[in-house]
């Protein structure tokens, strides 16, 4: 059974879909794949991959659920990690 999207994980959605990199706790990981949650999104499915070289991330919605935002793209997840979504167009 699905659960609604808090005000947060609807935030951080919104800013999913233009995330072409994702830092998580200051390493810098290219994303692979992207699903905003929404109603439909259960807990254990997966809604990002990222990888850096042989490291890959992958975050679930129950990961992401109740993620804290704190502004400019960086959200503080339940588990304590700071991740930032960021595009192309903010890599210098």
């Amino acid at each position: 059974m699905s659960t609604p999207a808090s005000g947060n994980t609807t935030t951080f959605g919104i800013a999913m879909p233009d995330a072409d990199y994702v830092m998580i706790d200051g390493v810098m990981f290219e994303t692979e794949y992207l699903r905003v949650p929404d109603r439909h999104t259960v807990a254990d499915d997966i809604v990002l991959e990222a990888r850096n070289g042989d490291t890959e991330v992958t975050l679930t919605r129950e990961d992401v659920d109740g993620a804290e935002h704190l502004g400019e793209g960086l959200y503080r997840l339940k588990s304590g990690a700071h991740l930032r979504l960021l595009t192309t167009a903010t890599i210098h």
